[in-house]
């Protein structure tokens, strides 16, 4: 078994319940197990401005399937729930990204881990460092050392309304 980390994003309709909905959809795939979900936090958007506050979570999550596999659950899950992918960066009612996948490195056109963008993202570093503090990042630093919570674009809204939440 792997220990992965998902980044959970919405930003159209009823985005808590989105991320509940995802979460549950997971859940359903025979090689994941969802292990810890963190809060949710409101963050405003990132790449493509022009657009509602996003709705973010990380979950961690053990799985028998290869890196592969993952992003297949992962978009099968998406496409379930109705994600059209129409433009880069643009609004979804469902995002769902692979942020750590054990300490694999994987590198291909359509799959790049750890998540190229990880870094950058404290919409994931935070939720990040709340479930897995002492995690080792790509960086080497620690996921407490990376996240900055006082960052005025990421706010703590609480736990996600399905109950899911840190144990």
């Amino acid at each position: 078994m792997i220990t992965a980390y998902l980044g959970l994003g919405s930003n159209v309709g009823d985005r808590q319940g989105h991320l509940g909905q995802a979460l549950k959809l997971l859940e359903q795939r025979r090689a994941l197990r969802l292990v810890r979900v963190s809060s949710v936090y409101e963050t405003e958007p990132w790449g493509d401005t022009e657009q509602p506050a996003f709705l973010n979570a990380v979950a961690e999550v053990e799985t028998g399937l290869e890196a592969r596999g993952l992003l297949a659950a992962i978009q099968s899950v998406e496409a379930e729930m109705g994600r059209k992918r129409t433009r880069k960066w643009g609004p979804r009612v469902i995002d769902v990204d692979i942020l750590l996948f054990g300490e694999q490195r994987v590198t291909e056109p359509d799959l790049r881990v750890p998540h190229p963008l990880l870094m950058e993202r404290q919409f994931v570093l935070v939720p990040l460092a709340e479930i897995a503090p002492d995690l080792k990042l790509p960086d080497g630093r620690l996921a407490k050392e990376a996240a900055r919570p006082e960052d005025a674009s990421v706010r703590r809204i609480g736990p996600l309304r399905s109950g899911r939440t840190v144990r």
